[in-house]
């Protein structure tokens, strides 16, 4: 009886590529706003190649102000660029959703650089960020919540995380930045997110105590990776502009 033989392996064809891996969270440490800006665009890139999977971006920033796109965020600022360097704060204009924010150590930011071409629905995202960061507060002890007419995330008056996003060919980038131990001295230089009726709070704040930000890092993704599978999996509504900027 004849021995068998293997076939050869052969290697797939150029034009095939492999799936990217599984979700992955990173944690950047405390990053200067243009450096964190800068890798978020070259993950973007990797994720439209096939070369990454959707990945869960943390980051601290130095202190900065950032300008959003939004037709007359600069009015809002309260301190001058002048002021902004004397005070040791960078202002840096961006291309994501909404107004004039402040970020900070203690603040926690995150950018999920996500492929959403299996939903197509912007608005839905912003939504299920919104539910991501409600559930999460909610698990810190904090009943937080949407605010009728206003972006973000609320208790009553106060604003205690903001939300903007960008997408380019449905991949998503820039994201949300919730406070929790962060100096909230510095949002006097501006008029947050546009919003005069309003006041901004912290976890420290609220609950009277700092954070572990690995906690809550730890938190923020575990609700946001459980809830992104249900959200793909949702009924898909007409599909929109594959390059938009929105807030919450």
């Amino acid at each position: 009886m004849a021995a068998a033989t293997e076939a050869p392996h052969l290697p797939a064809p150029a034009s095939v590529r492999p799936e990217p891996a599984g979700p992955v969270t990173l944690d950047w440490g405390r990053t200067p706003y243009a450096v964190a800006w800068r890798q978020q665009e070259a993950l973007v890139a990797q994720r439209l190649a096939g070369e990454v999977g959707d990945t869960l971006v943390f980051t601290e920033h130095e202190p900065v102000v950032t300008l959003g796109v939004r037709p007359g965020a600069a009015r809002h600022l309260v301190w001058d660029p002048a002021e902004l360097a004397r005070r040791g704060i960078e202002l840096v204009e961006t291309n994501r959703g909404g107004d004039v924010t402040y970020h900070g150590p203690g603040q926690i930011v995150g950018y999920p650089i996500v492929n959403l071409k299996s939903r197509q629905d912007l608005h839905a995202y912003l939504r299920f960020l919104e539910e991501v960061l409600i559930h999460s507060l909610g698990s810190l002890g904090l009943a937080a919540g949407r605010r009728p007419g206003k972006t973000g995330i609320w208790l009553g008056s106060r604003k205690i995380a903001a939300i903007g996003v960008a997408v380019k060919r449905w991949v998503t980038f820039h994201g949300f930045a919730l406070n929790v131990n962060n100096d909230l001295g510095p949002f006097a230089g501006i008029v947050p997110c546009g919003i005069t009726d309003g006041t901004v709070t912290s976890l420290r704040q609220e609950l009277g105590r700092p954070f572990d930000s690995a906690e809550v890092k730890q938190v923020l993704a575990a609700e946001f990776w459980a809830q992104f599978k249900i959200f793909l999996a949702a009924d898909r509504l007409k599909p929109e502009s594959g390059d938009r900027i929105l807030e919450s």
